[in-house]
């Protein structure tokens, strides 16, 4: 195979990654963007007005934990936890977003009291 071949094979698979599917470039960009509108205290009801459904996948979602694809990692076709973007809610109420937020709390709840 030469490579004129396989260099326009390998864009063509690359172009179809980035702007095929649900979960492209286009969708997370749409939901990093409706982040910026996201406020603590926000009931689920007015975060789903905002944000639209969240990711569902039984295997790292519950019911107070969400998650929104905002980052393209692996162009496999599957979305990823860490492909996401998880948002933490408490009696209902968003308590906060984000990887960091997210991996913060993780910690706290993980570390034994003294």
């Amino acid at each position: 195979m030469s490579a004129g071949i396989v260099r326009a094979a390998a864009a063509a698979l690359l172009l179809a990654a980035l702007t095929g599917g649900g979960c492209g470039w286009s969708e997370a960009s749409k939901n990093l963007e409706n982040s910026r509108s996201l406020r603590v205290g926000m009931t689920k009801e007015e975060v789903l007005e905002v944000m639209g459904e969240p990711v569902r996948n039984e295997e790292f979602s519950t019911p107070d934990l969400w998650f929104y694809y905002c980052q393209p990692v692996w162009v496999d076709g599957l979305t990823t936890e860490d492909e996401c973007m998880p948002l933490v809610f408490q009696d209902g109420k968003l308590i906060g977003w984000g990887n960091e937020y997210y991996s913060r709390r993780l910690i706290r709840q993980n570390t034994p009291a003294k």
